[in-house]
């Protein structure tokens, strides 16, 4: 049976610019738009999902989620 395979993922909050950063890799890359525009996903050149932010963190609903669609595949 195959053991799965851990990754870290890096969580950045920055209270001053109510920012969240979530980063699945370390790899260079750019943010592009989501279908929520507090939401950007961060990928690489190829289009490989390196993590996403959430901007506006604390404007957030408490009663509803917040979803957004990220198209980028996990690398």
């Amino acid at each position: 049976m195959n053991q799965p395979v851990s990754q870290p993922v890096k969580i950045w909050f920055d209270a001053e610019g109510d920012f969240l950063e979530v980063l699945f890799s370390e790899k260079p890359g750019y943010l592009r738009e989501t279908n929520q525009d507090a939401v950007m996903e961060r990928v690489d050149e190829a289009g490989n999902l390196l993590g996403f932010s959430v901007f506006g963190v604390s404007q957030l609903s408490r009663s509803k989620p917040l979803i957004a669609e990220l198209l980028a595949q996990a690398s």
